[in-house]
């Protein structure tokens, strides 16, 4: 079996496993107790939060440990926005696109419908990728924030994010980072706040950062202890937040030997895909996309039809985003780069992992869509 679905989730790396066990069982404490136990906890917490600090760029204060994705999008975008709207008065303003996870949409949509905040969803073109002239046209004087994804969770393209930060300026630029952790540079990218999952870079689900430079007022969605420096409350998963750091900073050492060898094998699978089967189509930027990402709609089938006959066949893949699936509607992230609703429901997505050695034979690819078209 091949499993082709790391965009969803990761094995845990053995690395991340052995770095976490002793505070599991020996080294348990509470972070913030204040004795010997819960002050070896608090250490490794800390430079736990150093290592992270140094793959991101940013200042050991500005992580956040978090959940995951999820929770670090939710904290970035309700955090900011909220904040902002508490020291101006009125609710405001925030720009995003209509292709994001739905983690960052939904939290725009609260924003929305819950505190009155403006929202403006730049459009993208074909290929997924935003106009930074177009968030630079929609930004006004009460804009909180703009978030955008670095690279898309389902058809992998890569945003320009260095164009995207020269124009935003002084209003606070949010990546969702969780798919371009371990392929693309984290530093360096002008952001103001990060989010990253520990599950896509081989820590274990459960674990996540959010990075937010210190000069951006953040309101807590989480209360009670005032932990992570009163922005996120509740007890620190000191296990997973080492577990977290170890794994990032692996895959920052494999990332661009990695990328290389793997968005070789893509390119040969994706090559021999749109040769053998009639009516495919890569969707997508053809060449500024996530190195493992390969997702294809195939016209006259059924995407979760054509995931069935590709397990038969040994290769596990997915149809989008796992956050999405078993639902009926159509891709919206197909939808808003202009894919026909009935077409995005053919949607196949193809996803390498870091340790990908070995070419994919498109051939089972082009025997199951063929199975599913004769009904077979």
């Amino acid at each position: 079996m091949r499993y082709l679905d790391h965009a969803a989730t990761t094995p845990v790396r053995p690395e991340a496993v052995q770095a976490m066990l002793p505070f599991l069982a020996e080294r348990f404490g509470n972070p913030s107790s204040h004795h010997t136990v819960g002050e070896a906890a608090a250490a490794a917490l800390e430079d736990a939060r150093r290592r992270v600090a140094h793959v991101i760029g940013m200042r050991a204060g500005d992580v956040v440990f978090t959940s995951g994705g999820t929770e670090s999008n939710n904290l970035a975008i309700k955090g900011v926005v909220i904040a902002a709207a508490l020291r101006r008065g009125g609710p405001g303003h925030l720009v995003t696109t209509p292709i994001e996870h739905e983690s960052v949409l939904a939290s725009c949509a609260y924003l929305e419908r819950v505190h009155g905040v403006a929202v403006t969803r730049v459009g993208v073109d074909e290929t997924g990728s935003v106009d930074p002239d177009a968030v630079s046209a929609a930004l006004r004087e009460d804009t909180a924030l703009v978030t955008v994804g670095y690279a898309n969770n389902e058809i992998g393209t890569v945003q320009d994010v260095a164009a995207l930060a020269a124009v935003t300026g002084s209003v606070p630029l949010h990546l969702d980072a969780v798919q371009a952790a371990g392929w693309l540079p984290l530093s360096g990218t002008g952001a103001d706040a990060l989010s990253v999952a520990g599950h896509k870079v081989g820590a274990p689900p459960g674990t996540g950062v959010l990075a937010v430079r210190g000069r951006i007022p953040l309101e807590p969605v989480l209360h009670g202890g005032g932990q992570e420096r009163g922005r996120r409350s509740g007890t620190q998963n000191v296990a997973g937040a080492v577990a977290f750091a170890t794994a990032l900073e692996l895959a920052e050492r494999e990332r661009i030997e990695a990328a290389e060898r793997v968005a070789r094998l893509r390119d040969a699978f994706v090559a021999g895909v749109l040769e053998r089967v009639p009516q495919a189509r890569l969707t997508g930027h053809p060449s500024r996309r996530l190195p493992g990402t390969a997702s294809f709609t195939f016209a006259g089938t059924s995407g979760e039809a054509v995931l069935l006959e590709l397990e038969r066949r040994g290769l596990v893949s997915s149809s989008g985003s796992a956050c999405a699936a078993g639902s009926d509607e159509p891709s919206h992230v197909l939808v808003a780069i202009g894919v026909e609703p009935e077409v995005a429901r053919t949607a196949v997505r193809f996803t390498f992992g870091h340790g990908a050695r070995e070419p994919v034979d498109p051939a089972a690819v082009a025997a199951a869509v063929a199975a599913v078209r004769s009904g077979a």
